[in-house]
């Protein structure tokens, strides 16, 4: 744990009501008595009256009065101070937290003098860091703290809220708790063989791996493959050839002007992505450059990021106009997205007279096909309800278990139950016990990794790296 005191903002700047300045640290009491003033008496701040300065914060009690420069006595702005004292505080360390008026300058200026009176600035993430360092949380509840702050859709902030209250750390820590049994009998029988070797019962050994160990961590393994999309959202990609109305589209879903929309082809030349949420689950759509053949440099660069948008991406909405013939350029986009899952949106609709539309190729037979009018909103439902079924399948979303594993779990978990298949097969094998050991330790360390008690510290790092400064 680091010794020195952290300070940040921990509100997005901007002119709002409130910006909150976070310290913590064994000198956040210090730095807090030396710059705020209390005010004596509510009825009084008015008047003319001495401020009481350098007085003893009590913990947890929340004082009123002014930012004072000690020097210049130059008054910053008028603010609610928050004082608590480890460690019933987020960090376990002494905290102050100060609510300001959310201006840009004023926040600065506070935490600009908050620093030259002894703090450091924080580094991003730096105080969930300093509460998991602390032991008052584990490494998946500090996960769960950014999982809140990106929540897109209330099944999102409900599986981030079970795992900030640790129920993923309670399936981990007791797979690994049998995993502990299971190793400290094998152990014993190593170290004292003569005494314990042939009261070993391998049937019973199997019975647990299976039961308590491999059919958890597979189940865990499988609620990722099922619903991490509740989580991380589904990512759509829209495209189509110049001016078919791919912005237009995607405007009509997130029902506002993301994207820029004008009868010039070529208009969008970078990835512009939205988030959406549709039926409670959350989709990242994103409108691009399209496919076509140019000249433009500008346009190339867009088609590249556009290519290496879609190998990411779950499902497609290739565009095409209901009043067009059909194109070499939809030939090539068909080609490009043909196995991939796929939705076929025909638009413009609107322009189509006496019922004629446009012929398909027999070979998009395959693919779903939805009619819109991205201009007037005609079909829009029905392809919601489209986007939904080709991404979900119609799964049943009522989650037996809101704790979903993320992409790093996954992978530990995954790890451990190589593992412990491995061992499940070697009891049954008749292999010597010492290697045995070897793979129920290896089983212990990944689910380790998921908890932080094994987790390597550049792991641990990158974790708090996605983490905004002030949290």
């Amino acid at each position: 744990m680091e010794d020195d005191t952290i300070a940040a903002v921990a509100t997005p700047f901007g002119i709002g009501g409130i910006g909150i300045i976070k310290i913590s640290g064994k000198d956040a009491f210090y730095i807090a008595e030396a710059i705020f003033q209390r005010s004596n008496n509510l009825p009084h701040i008015a008047t003319d009256e001495p401020r009481e300065h350098g007085f003893s914060l009590k913990s947890h009690r929340l004082y009123h009065g002014h930012i004072v420069h000690p020097k210049t006595q130059k008054v910053l702005d008028e603010v609610l101070l928050t004082a608590m004292k480890a460690p019933l505080t987020y960090t376990r360390e002494d905290v102050i937290e100060i609510n300001t008026h959310s201006g840009s300058v004023v926040l600065a200026s506070i935490l600009d003098l908050v620093i030259k009176t002894g703090a450091r600035l924080a580094d991003p993430g730096e105080f969930t860091k300093r509460a998991y360092l602390s032991g008052r949380i584990d490494l998946t509840q500090a996960e769960a703290v950014i999982d809140i702050i990106n929540s897109k859709t209330e099944i999102s902030l409900e599986m981030a809220m079970a795992q900030i209250k640790g129920g993923l750390k309670r399936r981990v820590e007791s797979i690994r708790g049998s995993l502990i049994n299971i190793l400290t009998e094998i152990e014993a029988a190593i170290d004292f063989p003569e005494d314990i070797e042939d009261d070993v019962d391998e049937t019973s050994l199997v019975n647990i791996l299976e039961q308590n160990i491999i059919v958890e961590l597979s189940e865990m393994v499988k609620q990722h493959e099922c619903a991490h999309f509740l989580r991380d959202g589904f990512k759509i990609m829209v495209l189509g050839h110049p001016n078919v109305g791919k912005s237009s589209l995607m405007n009509r879903l997130i029902q506002r002007d993301r994207a820029i929309v004008t009868p010039i082809p070529g208009t969008t030349r970078d990835i512009i992505e939205e988030t959406l949420n549709i039926r409670g689950i959350p989709f990242i759509i994103a409108d691009s450059a399209g496919l076509h053949e140019t000249r433009d440099p500008v346009e190339i660069i867009g088609m590249k990021k556009t290519r290496e948008y879609l190998e990411g991406s779950d499902l497609v909405l290739f565009m095409i106009d209901a009043d067009d013939p059909f194109t070499r350029e939809d030939q090539q986009i068909y080609q490009s997205v043909k196995d991939k899952r796929v939705i076929l949106v025909i638009n413009k609709i609107d322009l189509i007279k006496d019922g004629l539309e446009r012929d398909i190729p027999e070979t998009w037979n395959k693919m779903p096909v939805s009619r819109i009018s991205a201009l007037y909103g005609d079909g829009m439902n029905t392809l919601k309800n489209m986007i939904v079924q080709h991404t979900t399948g119609n799964a049943h979303l009522e989650l037996k278990d809101t704790v979903i594993p993320n992409l790093r779990h996954k992978n530990a978990l995954l790890k451990s139950l190589e593992h412990a298949i491995a061992a499940k097969e070697e009891i049954r094998n008749g292999t010597p016990l010492e290697l045995i050991a070897i793979d129920i330790q290896e089983a212990m360390d990944r689910l380790g990794e998921i908890i932080g008690v094994t987790a390597k510290e550049d792991v641990v790092d990158h974790i708090f790296s996605r983490f905004c400064i002030g949290k």
